[in-house]
């Protein structure tokens, strides 16, 4: 309710509301690619961090360089789903947990509502 009169009081001052899918032009399908992305990167970073590793040797590792693995963990565009997936496994995540990790994907109907942005 709270949210509900926020949204009410900002697009009363001549903002308007969007979905991020919406604002950015996005198909439901990149949607999920995106959220697939973040979800793998966020458990890259988790299995280093509860491995005690540095960025520096999960790079030698996954026989990469360090700004690599540091663009892997921000989910950066240029790291494909598929290098995400071969860092977990060579780091010691099994497919069993890559799978329960994806399924914690949130659906687009999942998805938060709502973002603000500044109508021009």
């Amino acid at each position: 309710m709270k949210e509900a009169k926020k949204i009410a009081r900002l697009e009363k001052a001549g903002w308007k509301t969007v979905t991020v899918q919406g604002f950015l032009g996005l198909s439901d399908d990149d949607m999920a690619i995106i959220e697939v992305k973040v979800a793998l990167s966020k458990r890259l970073r988790d299995q280093r961090a509860r491995s005690g590793l540095t960025q520096t040797q999960v790079a030698e590792i996954v026989k990469t360089s360090q700004p690599r693995v540091a663009k892997m963990e921000a989910a950066d565009k240029t790291v494909s789903i598929d290098l995400l997936v071969k860092a977990l496994v060579k780091t010691g995540v099994s497919v069993r947990e890559i799978g329960r990790t994806l399924e914690r994907v949130p659906t687009t109907r999942e998805m938060p509502a709502r973002t603000r942005r500044v109508q021009a």
